[in-house]
């Protein structure tokens, strides 16, 4: 397998949903399928275990066995990394310990699902979890879904701190993300995400690649390769393809669980069974879904 390094890290990355079967099992091979999908697509590099996973879900077996799962569907095709989860130090350093057993590129790190702690808690906590390996390790800052963050002068702090915190998973506004991109000097590779608003704009100002869900990913993947070869036109075509859908399912983490998902199974031929508890689609979401998908098509693969 080649070993990625943070250099390689650019362009569109699919983040997987958690796809379950009708038990509420997860799927071995909806989850293969999903990600033959997405290297059918052109993705340059793949993710797991994020909020779009419903990681807060998952088991800490489930969560390991997606690790194994992603890692020998991908085969080393392209960057592989994995958002760690976890409410102390040791049972995230011990998801990383997985992460690199089972050949990731890189990991990334969310802040603890319990209590409300200060910048110096939460850069600290980070800091030691870091240290614990030598993979390349990003923050995931996302304020407005977690309900805490770091501000852009400490994230530079931290990664002054710790050198091999070598990247930002950012999941703001593009105002937002440009003074992150502005007030690190543009030594930190920076993605976005927040299901690909504003997309051609976060390129514009410097953002390294996005994190996406995979329900519009090839459209994202070939705005992005327009964007490089500079034919801006194109790719704004590309984006104004999956705005409406995009605005859609980006109302929230829960929407986009129930219909992101929906929307990327009716493009894919996957059958979506939730998890409980779980958001539920009403009639108008799913005449939505159907909607969006016909417009955008199936899906390569």
């Amino acid at each position: 397998m080649p070993n990625f390094r943070p250099d390689d890290f650019h362009g569109i990355h699919a983040i997987l949903y958690a796809l379950f079967d009708e038990q509420e099992k997860l799927d071995r091979a909806a989850m293969r399928r999903q990600v033959e999908i997405c290297l059918a697509t052109g993705v340059h590099g793949m993710a797991a275990l994020g909020l779009a996973t419903e990681v807060a879900k998952l088991t800490e077996a489930e969560r390991r066995t997606i690790m194994d799962w992603t890692a020998e569907d991908i085969a080393g095709k392209v960057p592989l990394a994995f958002t760690i989860f976890g409410s102390s130090v040791a049972e995230q350093v011990a998801q990383v310990r997985h992460a690199e057993s089972v050949g990731a590129d890189w990991v990334i790190l969310q802040p603890p699902p319990v209590g409300s702690y200060g910048a110096p808690e939460c850069i600290r906590f980070f800091g030691r979890v870091a240290e614990a390996t030598d993979l390349p390790v990003a923050i995931q800052n996302a304020p407005a879904f977690f309900g805490r963050g770091l501000t852009a002068d400490e994230i530079r702090d931290l990664v002054t701190l710790h050198p091999n915190i070598r990247l930002v998973k950012g999941e703001g506004p593009v105002t937002d993300i440009a003074g992150l991109i502005e007030r690190t000097e543009g030594r930190i590779p920076v993605f976005n995400g927040r299901g690909g608003l504003e997309l051609i704009d976060n390129f514009r100002i410097g953002c390294r690649g996005m994190i996406l869900a995979p329900d519009c990913i090839d459209l994202a993947v070939r705005a992005y390769e327009a964007f490089r070869a500079g034919n801006e036109a194109v790719a704004e075509a590309e984006y104004a393809k999956i705005l409406p859908a995009a605005v859609f399912v980006m109302q929230g983490i829960e929407n986009l669980i129930c219909y992101g998902k929906r929307l990327f199974g009716a493009r894919a031929g996957v059958p979506i069974h939730d998890r409980a508890p779980a958001m539920r689609p009403n009639e108008v979401g799913l005449a939505m879904v159907e909607r969006f998908a016909s417009h955008l098509g199936k899906l390569p693969g």
